[in-house]
């Protein structure tokens, strides 16, 4: 078995669809997040449907994404809809889906045992996401975001290190 080609994370300011109906806020560091994206990229085939906005990109910018900070953003997956409204956790996954034409894929999370239980494995899995994707704590993450952010304001260059 071959390994995976590796997924280049799209730069955050990429030029959205004017008639997308979700935008997905997603960490372009992480890995697993990145195996996601790229399913739901690959199920958009260029229509438009979803904004993909990475929130690891040095130039994401709250105000223009629902005033969500990147803390925030890091801490539960979010996602925003036209009107401005903002939505989180499995609601997103649900929406986005569901935009994609397979909304029965989540169509189970909206019966009354079934949801809640995948409501609180999702809280888990934000919980641990970072250190199941072998990086650094929150706050840790956070911290060293603001320290590029600030070596940017110096004159260094601006861009999210690969990995």
């Amino acid at each position: 078995m071959t390994s995976p080609t590796p997924i280049a994370p799209p730069s955050c300011s990429e030029t959205a669809s004017p008639n997308w109906q979700i935008e997905l806020l997603y960490d372009g560091e992480c890995p697993l997040c990145l195996r996601e994206v790229h399913f739901l990229r690959q199920k958009d085939a260029g229509r438009g449907i979803v904004s993909f906005v990475d929130i690891a990109d040095l130039a994401y910018d709250p105000e223009q994404h629902g005033g969500i900070d990147f803390e925030t953003a890091m801490g539960r997956i979010h996602a925003l809809l036209p009107d401005g409204s903002v939505i989180r956790d499995v609601e997103v996954f649900r929406r986005v889906y569901a935009a994609l034409g397979m909304g029965w894929v989540y169509a189970a999370t909206k019966w009354p045992l079934v949801g809640p239980l995948v409501d609180r494995i999702y809280d888990i899995w934000a919980h641990k996401r970072l250190a199941i994707a072998g990086r650094p704590d929150l706050e840790t993450v956070v911290a060293d975001r603001q320290r590029r952010l600030e070596d940017c304001g110096n004159g260094d260059r601006c861009k999210v290190p690969s990995t």
